[in-house]
């Protein structure tokens, strides 16, 4: 019986160290990556396609007017979703995606895909995130207050995920994800097919002889 793909989806604080954790999985091999669509321009080392769809707004809006979206959310002044056909193909082949989308576009997606997983990721304290954010140097301190001012009004919305994981070593953290997605394919919840499938071979096997 073919195993039937999750849609993990992965958000945290910006600083949290989620997109790293997001290329180590990927890096395994086990799991498909769904690039995501931004009308933010790119940064040093980011390529096109392989982080990110860079699109100009008004191409970004045709594809919400043409339901070509999972879901999509404004955030700090640029648009970001995630394009619907990549992520349908994906799972109704058998493969795992991760999507590493904000908060507000997670929910959107959990509306839709009510069987996917949320997981959230987070560093030990607020005073690391900040300091993660400045020691990366993309952004000017004002971007950087925005962001962190995001992060607070996000807390309370941590409650809607399943998991959450407090990213205080990148190893670790790559590996207790990697725990939970294999935990969530042993769930009973996602494995009715295969319960349906034994219960007719037991009523098959009890009708014969011994």
């Amino acid at each position: 019986m073919k195993r039937k793909g999750i849609l993990i989806i992965i958000s945290g604080f910006s600083g949290a160290g989620k997109g790293t954790i997001v290329r180590k999985l990927i890096e395994s091999n086990l799991f498909s990556l769904s690039v995501s669509a931004t009308t933010r321009k790119a940064r040093v080392g980011e390529k096109e396609a392989e982080h990110y769809y860079f699109l100009e707004r008004e191409e970004f809006e045709r594809m919400i007017e043409n339901d070509e979206l999972i879901e999509w959310a404004n955030y700090c002044d640029n648009y970001y979703g995630t394009p619907k056909k990549y992520v349908n193909e994906k799972l109704k082949n058998g493969n795992d995606v991760i999507l590493e989308i904000e908060m507000h576009g997670a929910l959107q997606v959990r509306e839709k895909f009510p069987d996917s997983l949320l997981v959230f990721v987070t560093a030990p304290t607020a005073n690391e995130i900040k300091h993660r954010l400045i020691h990366r140097g993309t952004e000017t301190i004002e971007v950087i207050k925005k962001r962190l001012e995001k992060s607070y009004q996000e807390i309370d919305a941590i409650d809607d995920y399943d998991y959450i994981v407090v990213n205080d070593g990148l190893e670790d953290s790559v590996a207790h994800i990697h725990a939970i997605i294999i935990a969530e394919h042993e769930r009973v919840a996602r494995n009715k097919d295969l319960k349906k499938k034994l219960k007719r071979e037991f009523e098959e096997l009890l009708k014969g002889d011994y």
